[in-house]
């Protein structure tokens, strides 16, 4: 899942109404994934509208317990992704037949992954736990682990990142504020977006590695 875009959005939406457009305006920047958090009671109701937003994978973030996992998936989610790892959630998901990138935060966590039979996570807090550093650290025990960090990634930060072998991917919220969704800054979302994806491309080519982006 993670090859699909270098790039994925960490949405909190606080207005459904805003979902399509938003969806639209980081289709316009060549970003096809999305994670739209549980963390507001407008997120599943966005989720269930983007969705249907043709060319747009959506997943569901801040999922933390089984319940949810079924709510995301009849909602329309693509994939679940949580800030730590849930046994029961990873079950769940592998239940419901959909991708599930648990968060990690060091090596007790990882051992879990590897027992559940996945490959893919999410490093949260990226940015406090140490940055490019920890993974570098993690990836060298668990070197069939890929790992898309997110937490305190920035636009100036993501390329030490996806230098990173086992980094395919880093999610973020800068180019979609809270701010920026409140006030209907579509061209800047798009701008923020387009930015984001060529950043990461250039970094890819000068590391001699695909940037893994549809555009």
């Amino acid at each position: 899942m993670l090859d699909r875009c270098p790039v994925v959005p960490v949405v909190v939406l606080d207005d459904p109404a805003h979902a399509v457009p938003l969806g639209e305006a980081l289709l316009a920047g060549g970003i096809d994934v999305v994670e739209i958090t549980l963390r507001t009671a407008a997120g599943l109701e966005g989720l269930r509208a983007l969705g249907k937003l043709e060319g747009m994978l959506v997943g569901a973030g801040t999922v933390l317990v089984p319940d949810q996992v079924d709510e995301v998936v009849e909602a329309g989610a693509g994939f679940v992704v949580s800030p730590g790892f849930s046994a029961r959630v990873v079950d769940r998901a592998a239940e419901r037949d959909v991708p599930v990138l648990p968060g990690v935060s060091g090596a007790t966590d990882l051992m879990a992954v590897v027992e559940h039979g996945l490959s893919e996570v999410k490093l949260f807090p990226a940015g406090p736990l140490g940055g490019p550093a920890v993974v570098k650290a993690l990836a060298s025990p668990f070197s069939g682990m890929r790992f898309m960090p997110s937490g305190g990634i920035t636009p100036d930060t993501m390329g030490d990142y996806l230098a990173l072998p086992p980094v395919p991917a880093v999610s973020g919220s800068w180019m979609v504020e809270r701010t920026l969704l409140a006030e209907q800054r579509w061209a800047e979302v798009t701008a923020r977006a387009a930015n984001a994806v060529a950043r990461a491309r250039r970094w890819r080519e000068a590391s001699g590695r695909r940037t893994g982006s549809r555009t």
